[in-house]
């Protein structure tokens, strides 16, 4: 496969991940606004903040590190897809293992919460951490798809698991409210299910088909997907297992940097679980552009850097054209996240109040909400650049260069192409952003949000010119991300929709 068949290919499943990730978001958002009009927000708590941290740290320590070294180490031509499989699997036992310590933290040195106003407590977690180890099933099957840039297969599953989450828990709040946390935990076991079982059928069906002979897939029949050793060769290839514990270390310190406010809540006690319960649906609203855009384009654009470059080697070891589409594709990356980083940045300050009074009403916009979303604004611009520089680093570096907080800079040194300058914006987009935030600061201050809908509409058609300004800013000075976005992005959805 060219570089440029990995860029289009990277560019559709980015593209895809980022609709998926919309329709996730606004199902979890309304499903969110349902049920806290059936149950307390002190059950919303244990379950958004204590029992999906549990969920979310046992599948994270399991799997990232095997998923990022995997799908590297498969991206050069002297790696067996046998010995990939059978090092994926050990993720199952690593997940029971993460599991029972989890669990045994989870029920005997967390303090419990009131079984009155939070029942089934125990049988909850225990539930959340059988479905993380479930999901865990269709790890090896995952690294196939992503490698062989199936896009349409995590689409639908992900999709139809979610639709099924979302079914059981409307169901249940409805008509079993009673129930209490066992509502939570049964449709996320079904979420879990309906993973494993999409991607199970899809590869049954697709193995020893003409479509998969056709593709030249490595693999011919379904006991191919199940860990064996091949003749001649170690049970799993050595250098790869190294690698991963090179990215699980980086990825333990990872979890501790993205999920710290759950974990300093869960451990430390400095909130009540209806106060997080609340804290939840702020940070969830904060975190709307990480998850639709960033997240995606990261998961996507490994893979393209993955499959582009080979690890370990250095600039001028690898082929020229690639290393070129690869400089260019980074830079327009960085540029791309950097401009939607510092409009939410801008944005959000003026607008935060107004988003939580409309979104939950004085139960989130009073009190230290408002503050918490600006400042989440702000830590936007932060997660903007250092999740596209993670992906490139991480699908290129070797597994001694795994800690070099400067590798891409030095990375290309040595050549004309100079892709950390796409966080470098145009000074007429500086300006109509830093005339954005003076306008709307003092549209807040005289607006909203205590003064009705008129004035709250006025409020936010001045938000409307502000951003067509710097839009205009974009279009004139920022030619070339504009014409990777037209090129790369959009024609994928254009595609959807024909």
């Amino acid at each position: 496969m060219s570089s440029e068949d990995v860029l289009r290919s990277a560019s559709t499943l980015a593209s895809y991940n980022v609709l998926l990730q919309v329709m996730f978001r606004i199902l979890t958002f309304l499903l969110n606004a349902f049920t806290l009009r059936f149950v307390s927000k002190e059950l919303i708590g244990v379950v958004n903040v204590r029992l999906t941290l549990l969920y979310s740290t046992l599948v994270f320590l399991s799997r990232e590190a095997f998923r990022r070294a995997c799908l590297s180490g498969v991206s050069g031509t002297n790696h067996s897809w046998r010995q990939v499989i059978n090092l994926l699997w050990l993720t199952l036992p690593l997940g029971m293992l993460w599991a029972a310590l989890l669990v045994c933290v989870w029920l005997w040195l967390l303090e419990v919460p009131d079984p009155q106003t939070v029942p089934y407590y125990g049988p909850a977690v225990v539930m959340f951490a059988l479905s993380g180890v479930q999901e865990l099933l269709a790890e090896p099957l995952w690294v196939l798809a992503q490698a062989h840039m199936f896009v349409r297969l995590k689409v639908v599953a992900e999709s139809l698991a979610m639709i099924a989450k979302c079914s059981i828990t409307v169901v249940l709040v409805v008509f079993a409210r009673e129930w209490g946390l066992y509502i939570f935990s049964a449709a996320h076991l079904v979420y879990t299910g309906f993973l494993v079982l999409c991607y199970a059928v899809y590869f049954i069906r697709f193995l020893g088909s003409k479509e998969a002979a056709k593709k030249g897939f490595p693999l011919q029949r379904v006991g191919d997907l199940l860990a064996q050793r091949a003749d001649g060769e170690p049970l799993i290839d050595w250098a790869l297992a190294q690698l991963t514990w090179s990215f699980f270390k980086q990825s333990f310190l990872k979890q501790i940097l993205t999920e710290g406010e759950r974990y300093v809540m869960t451990f430390l006690n400095v909130l009540s679980f209806g106060d997080q319960g609340v804290y939840d649906i702020v940070n969830n609203l904060g975190s709307m552009v990480a998850r639709f855009i960033f997240l995606p384009i990261e998961e996507s654009f490994y893979i393209f850097f993955a499959k582009v470059l080979e690890r370990g080697r250095d600039v001028k070891s690898q082929k020229k054209e690639d290393v070129a589409i690869a400089a260019e594709v980074l830079e327009c990356l960085l540029k791309l996240v950097l401009v939607i980083g510092l409009i939410i940045s801008v944005f959000g300050y003026a607008y935060s109040h107004l988003a939580l009074d409309v979104y939950g009403g004085s139960l989130l916009s009073s009190g230290s909400g408002p503050t918490l979303l600006r400042c989440y604004s702000c830590y936007v611009l932060l997660l903007a650049a250092n999740g596209v520089t993670e992906c490139f680093v991480f699908a290129a570096m070797s597994q001694e260069e795994v800690d070099n907080l400067l590798y891409i800079h030095n990375y290309f040194h040595s050549t004309q192409w100079k892709p950390l300058q796409g966080l470098l914006p145009s000074p007429l987009l500086i300006l109509a952003l830093a005339v954005s935030v003076v306008v709307t600061a003092l549209s807040e201050g005289v607006f909203c949000c205590d003064s009705g809908w008129v004035l709250r509409l006025v409020h936010i058609g001045v938000g409307a010119l502000c951003l067509l300004s710097v839009f205009v800013a974009i279009l004139v000075t920022e030619t070339r991300l504009i014409q990777f976005v037209r090129t790369q992005l959009l024609p994928q959805y254009r595609k959807k929709h024909t």
